[in-house]
């Protein structure tokens, strides 16, 4: 199967003055440029630029301690084998104190030996979701316990967003910037 990127950078030149004023924007916020999923996603500038508030949001705003969120974002990106977000999220994710050995074990498709008690919860809460595509009563309980109605909002918020943009990254191809030192995904047996 050919990994040739499918949704490559739009030259200027070539954008519609929507897809020019997004850029622009995106440029100009905390992202500074277009890169990643807002690759493909500005062939549709509009749903890049809702997509993209989202994801600032919950990226930099949410209720949820920095390190949950990039622990989440890294339980997506694996679920997905999604190389891009996976080699963003990876130094993002132990800059905020998800241990090493934490990122180790959920590269090879394994539940985490080594998570804190509350890395735990958000575990169990996404791995339950993404498994059966709801929780329990057990988990909620536990996730509402620890985090809060508005930190289970935005849990949901974190695995919905980044699994949208896991799915436009993987089909547009787009491959992880050059010169990461994180250790590609694998392809995990399904």
């Amino acid at each position: 199967m050919s990994h040739v990127e499918r949704m490559p950078p739009l030259e200027p030149a070539v954008m519609n003055e929507a897809q020019r004023k997004s850029a622009q924007a995106l440029a100009a916020g905390p992202r500074g440029g277009v890169k990643g999923p807002f690759i493909a996603l500005l062939r549709s500038p509009e749903l890049m630029d809702r997509l993209q508030q989202v994801g600032e949001y919950l990226r930099f705003r949410s209720s949820l301690e920095p390190r949950i969120g990039e622990f989440l974002m890294l339980i997506v990106s694996r679920t997905w084998t999604q190389q891009f977000e996976w080699a963003v999220h990876v130094p993002l994710a132990l800059k905020a104190g998800v241990k090493v050995q934490t990122v180790d074990a959920l590269a090879a498709g394994a539940r985490p030996g080594t998570m804190a008690a509350d890395e735990a919860l958000a575990y169990d809460f996404c791995d339950e979701l993404l498994r059966t595509k709801g929780v329990s009563d057990a988990t909620y309980r536990a996730a509402v316990d620890q985090f809060g109605e508005a930190g289970v909002i935005d849990m949901l918020g974190v695995v919905g967003y980044f699994t949208t943009v896991s799915m436009v990254l993987n089909v547009a191809r787009t491959p992880a910037a050059s010169g990461t030192n994180v250790t590609p995904l694998s392809s995990l047996p399904m």
